[in-house]
């Protein structure tokens, strides 16, 4: 009886797999084509920045140095106070990065205070450079004795206003003898254009950048500095004095 039972379930077990067709098996009859992989085709990777990955070291700079001791003293002063083993989640993550945001808000008020330091030097420049405004521009032109105010600018040692008497002087001239259309909301290249004369152009360009050099470029003057500066006005003043 057992002798059956384990025959039966043999068949019952193998019967099915023995009586399913064996798969026939398919082998790849194609040559096999080798690939040999030359120099030439290795440089085009090696010239692929995607694909490099050494790992270049970073040299420190007195920079992070700095970073890093600011960092760590502030550390130390709040594990002082609050303690090592306090200093644990929320608070420990604050604790790390209070120091890079002090030495944020601290290099802010630096340049905050350099911009108002530059802004204060541009105000000062700008104010002494209208120290003659436009509304007194035409005033002098058209109703001063512009060569009392050089005399009386020369001897006070203001050379700069002295220049800037000088070149309102010219352009008095030149309107005189009709040579500009002077206008208040005209420039000095309108004015430039105007000019027909080709030997008073030349010279009218170079009293012109000594004008926008000295007065509105700050720069300053001694005696000396001021006297070159004068023959090229008078050269021009000269010329006009003989077409007159």
């Amino acid at each position: 009886m057992v002798r059956f039972l384990f025959t039966f379930l043999c068949i019952a077990i193998l019967g099915p797999a023995s009586s399913q067709e064996a798969s026939p098996v398919q082998y790849d009859s194609a040559p096999m084509e080798i690939q040999e992989i030359k120099e030439d085709d290795m440089t085009t990777y090696r010239n692929d920045p995607k694909l490099n990955y050494e790992e270049v070291e970073v040299k420190r700079t007195w920079w992070d140095d700095f970073k890093a001791w600011i960092g760590n003293l502030f550390l130390r002063f709040f594990e002082w106070i609050f303690g090592a083993e306090k200093a644990v989640g929320a608070l420990a993550v604050f604790l790390r990065t209070l120091p890079y945001i002090l030495l944020g808000v601290l290099i802010f008020i630096l340049i905050k205070f350099f911009l108002k330091v530059n802004a204060n030097a541009m105000k000062q420049a700008k104010k002494e450079a209208s120290s003659v405004s436009l509304s007194e521009e035409e005033h002098i032109i058209k109703n001063e004795d512009i060569q009392e105010l050089i005399r009386k600018a020369v001897a006070n040692g203001d050379y700069r206003l002295a220049i800037r008497y000088y070149y309102l002087f010219i352009l008095q001239k030149m309107t005189d003898q009709e040579l500009i259309d002077w206008q208040l909301q005209k420039t000095n290249e309108d004015y430039y254009q105007e000019i027909e004369a080709s030997e008073l152009k030349t010279p009218f360009r170079a009293i012109t950048r000594l004008y926008d050099y000295i007065w509105y470029g700050g720069f300053s003057l001694d005696q000396k500095k001021y006297s070159k500066a004068e023959l090229v006005f008078l050269e021009l003043q000269q010329t006009l004095d003989k077409n007159a």
